[in-house]
């Protein structure tokens, strides 16, 4: 279906890779998140760093194994071959970087098996162009919940990821840019967006992300026993509970 020749796409080609590595020299400070919609969010805190650049270190995970088994099957051609070399190096580097950044508080590695979508041309299209997608509206939707310091960190990763999907839209004939803004996912949401895509083999890695929140909820009700009510607290303990 896709079907492409590199020589009549040589030029553009070209002309993106220049751009997407260029993304990876802009500072914290070439994103914008002022324009972002409000979200359900909890003040920024150390504990809260932790717990939302491991989320970004979760996708970063299945990402760079992604494209990296896409480059070691042999399977893709042209531009396709090309992003997934170019964008693999890119999201090695991410993955690097979050797990620098987070030390010994670093979440580990999750299982993940990719079937066709690292085989087939198709498949790998769908496949990039939904983690590409899934890490924008992350990182934009986490921005808000995150201290100034982890999202001068985080910052240096969004603008690099938006860089991708548009290049993925690029290669297979979409608009690379079909909105004046990103959309944002909240935490849940991107947990669901990874289950959907079948490519954690465990739950592990989500499983990870549930317990990091009840642990986040127990942790509010010792330190604010007065402030929300004992009896709010004890709430919300089962509620995390339940989930």
């Amino acid at each position: 279906m896709h079907h492409l020749s590199q020589d009549s796409r040589h030029s553009r080609s070209e002309l993106l890779q220049r751009a997407v590595v260029a993304g990876g020299a802009l500072t914290a400070g070439a994103v914008v998140v002022a324009g972002l919609p409000k979200l359900a969010s909890s003040a920024p805190s150390p504990a809260q760093d932790v717990r939302v650049l491991n989320l970004a270190l979760l996708l970063e995970y299945v990402e760079a194994a992604f494209y990296a088994e896409a480059r070691a099957k042999g399977n893709l051609r042209g531009e396709l071959r090309t992003f997934a070399e170019v964008v693999g190096g890119h999201e090695q580097q991410h993955l690097a970087f979050l797990k620098k950044t987070l030390g010994g508080k670093a979440r580990a590695k999750p299982k993940m098996e990719f079937g066709k979508a690292t085989t087939d041309p198709d498949a790998f299209v769908a496949g990039a162009l939904a983690l590409e997608d899934t890490g924008v509206a992350a990182y934009n939707g986490q921005a808000t919940n995150l201290t100034a310091g982890a999202l001068a960190a985080a910052a240096r990763i969004v603008s690099v990821e938006a860089r991708h999907a548009a290049w993925i839209r690029s290669i297979v004939g979409k608009t690379p840019a079909a909105n004046a803004t990103d959309s944002s996912l909240t935490e849940a949401q991107v947990l669901a967006a990874l289950r959907k895509t079948g490519f954690l083999r465990s739950q592990r890695g989500l499983d990870d992300d549930n317990a990091a929140r009840r642990d986040d909820r127990r942790g509010d009700c010792g330190a604010r026993p007065h402030a929300r009510g004992a009896r709010s607290c004890r709430s919300d303990m089962r509620s995390a509970r339940d989930r």
